[in-house]
Formats: C-alpha cells, structure tokens, sequence
C-alpha cells in the first residue's frame, strides 16, 4: 500500500508542512502527495490565486508537481467557472496529476463536474470529506452523488477531532486544558462548536459501556473501535478507492492507529451502540459543507 502525504498551508492545522529533503522518501516508498488552495486568510480561487497557492506549495516541495490538488473549501465569492479553468491550465501545464474537491455541497460537486465534463477540463476524481462513526451527514446525499461520477471518498476527522478517543468529557470546557485540537488554538473553537456537544458525550458512554459489555477484560480502546467502525461498517468502499485520512501529533498515535486499521470487524452489540450514539447526535450533526 502506497502512503498519501497531505501538506496544508493553514495556520495551526496541525498538518506538517513538509520541506523538500524529507521528500527523499519518495525514492524508496510509494508517496503520494497532496496539496489545497483554499478561499482563507486573505487568499481566494481566483485564477491567479490558485496558481500561486500551487506553485506556492511546488516550491516548499521542492517538485515540479503533485499528485492531488484540493480545492479546499468553496469560494462564494467569486466564479467556480473560472477556478475550474484555472485547474485544467494548471493540470496541462504538469503540475497535477489529479483534482480534487472537499467541504462542497453534493449540489456543487454535481454543477463542477457537469462544468468540467462540458469544456474537456481535468475532472475531479477525489472528495474529502467530514466522516466518522458518529458523524454521517455525508450518507444521505454526497456519497450517492459521488458513487454517480465516479469520484472517490477520503474521509477526514475519523476521531471526530480526538473526541472518539474517550480522552475528554463534558465537563472540560469549562477548566484549563493544554493544547490541542480542541483548546489552546486558532481552530480549537471551531472543533468545539462542531463536536462538543452533551449528546455527543452521552452516546460515547453507551459506546464505552457496550465495548465493555461485548469485550470485557479483553476490550479494544475506543479509538480501536472508531477506526474499525470506518473500516468495517461505514459506507465506505475500499473497492472504489475510499479511504480514511488518520492524523497524529505522534509516531504513539500512528501506530495505535494503524494497528486498529489492520483488525477486523466490531461486534455486533458495538456497532448497534454506535448507531445509537448517531441517532443522539443527528440533529446537532456540522454540516459537511461550507
């Protein structure tokens, strides 16, 4: 299996920029690597800014192209027709092999493809989108979408930013905490209005209590759990080319969570509490969107 490097250019993303000499990598494993121009921090799609969001990255890579380039996240602002035929001008030139769109509408996705399918230009093939055990929005209608163009899933805050890990409680948003996905940066408010929720709490106990119940002494931690559930009982389809983004601030959370990628199903009493916990959820559920 080959590995998928993915480079940000936001602010406390908690994504590494990766520089050109860890680049020797390539010579000797299968890497992808990945790249977005986003609509943020006084940057937009037009033309000229998705060029220089591109080569801005080429640059810092030290390469003359990449594998995947994102379109982060909508620009309202301006024509989605002129971004897209900035792309293909960027793809005829080499410096992509594939597009990429993430945080659209199914809508979007549909009028970009049927855009691109008219004028000959570079078709989007990927989506990356919000997706976990406990935040499904993305079932009803993108992932049909999706399946109908052909485009392939990679799903991104599989913990739900960490919450699937058990490590927080309700209760913690009110005392100090050090800093991480949730506290202490620029985006932690955002993950807190997208997953600090007291239903969302309540449903992982029911979690907690059926892998206790199910499991007992020999029980999977729940981040084992949350990584199995993509894996083995989500919508996802490895046949299709999907595939789960796993982060990590550590080579302890890598292999954690890559040990839990290679195990098999859940049982059945666990997947059902996982279900439940959606249920409680649902209606405070982000919106995949932007």
């Amino acid at each position: 299996m080959g590995l998928l490097m993915h480079i940000s250019s936001i602010a406390n993303s908690g994504t590494t920029l990766v520089h050109g000499p860890l680049l020797s990598f390539r010579l000797c494993l299968s890497v992808r690597i990945a790249t977005k121009a986003n609509p943020w921090e006084g940057k937009t799609l037009k033309p000229e800014s998705v060029r220089n969001q591109l080569e801005t990255s080429l640059k810092r890579l030290r390469t003359q192209c990449v594998d995947l380039f994102y379109l982060h996240a909508p620009d309202h602002q301006n024509p989605i027709q002129d971004t897209l035929q900035a792309c293909n001008e960027l793809h005829k030139e080499g410096k992509f092999k594939e597009l990429g769109l993430s945080n659209y509408a199914s809508w979007e996705v549909a009028e970009i493809y049927c855009i691109c399918k008219h004028n000959d230009w570079v078709l989007p093939t990927v989506y990356q989108g919000m997706y976990n055990a406990t935040t499904r929005q993305v079932e009803t209608e993108l992932l049909p979408c999706l399946r109908y163009f052909g485009i392939r899933f990679y799903a991104y805050n599989p913990l739900a930013g960490g919450l699937l890990t058990g490590k927080y409680h309700y209760e913690d948003k009110d005392g100090a905490q050090p800093a991480g996905r949730f506290f202490g940066n620029s985006w932690a408010g955002a993950y807190r209005d997208r997953y600090w929720k007291e239903s969302h709490f309540k449903g992982l106990d029911g979690i907690q209590k059926a892998l206790e119940a199910a499991y007992g002494s020999e029980k999977p931690t729940l981040t084992s759990a949350a990584v199995r559930w993509m894996y083995h009982h989500s919508h996802l389809k490895g046949d299709l080319g999907d595939g789960v983004i796993i982060g990590m601030s550590s080579m302890e959370q890598l292999c954690e969570n890559l040990t839990a990628a290679a195990e098999g199903p859940l049982k059945q009493e666990v997947v059902d509490a996982f279900k439940h916990a959606w249920d409680l959820v649902a209606h405070e559920c982000p919106n995949y969107f932007r």
